[in-house]
């Protein structure tokens, strides 16, 4: 360790590294984790251990209890993560059944946009279900029907007028 960390001796890191993998990988499935968390905490311990081999002080620890202690962090780390309950603004609210008059509502109002919609003149609902329906800009319409700019805009704005006029008054 001490060649590790004076000398950043990466075949001194090979052996460590050869050493302490399988004991590390054996501590973290006795604590729990499955085989392939416990290979993620060796990696993690062992990149750490290369990044902060200027920490270790032989007068302070022996090399294998200071690795011990890392790894031990490191799978106290990887538990918090794993148990961290999620924040309430992230959790999805459960949907509410639909009320029967609503399914009603929603139909009713349905049919009345289709009957509307058929009021329109096949140029001006084709242009209207483009740009409202498949969410299509004037400039994409534009290439896909080759029509001018301001013909579109201005065959969806009398489309759009039409529709308000039939379907005025029909709501609830």
């Amino acid at each position: 360790m001490l060649r590790v960390r004076d000398a950043r001796d990466k075949a001194a890191f090979a052996r460590l590294f050869d050493h302490y993998a399988p004991r590390l990988k054996a501590m973290g499935m006795r604590a729990g984790l499955g085989a392939a968390q416990a290979e993620e905490v060796v990696q993690d311990v062992m990149l750490k251990l290369w990044d902060r081999a200027a920490q270790f002080d032989p007068d302070r620890a022996q090399v294998s209890a200071w690795i011990y202690q890392i790894a031990r962090n490191q799978m106290a780390d990887l538990r918090r993560k794993e148990f961290r309950p999620v924040p309430e603004a992230l959790l999805t609210p459960e949907e509410p059944e639909p009320d029967a008059a609503q399914a009603v509502a929603l139909e009713q109002e349905t049919t009345r946009l289709r009957k509307a919609l058929s009021a329109l003149s096949d140029e001006q609902r084709q242009l209207v279900e483009m740009a409202y329906l498949g969410e299509l800009s004037h400039a994409q319409i534009k290439e896909g029907t080759g029509l001018p700019l301001g013909t579109i805009k201005s065959r969806i704005r009398l489309g759009l007028d039409r529709l308000r006029h039939e379907l005025k008054g029909t709501r609830p």
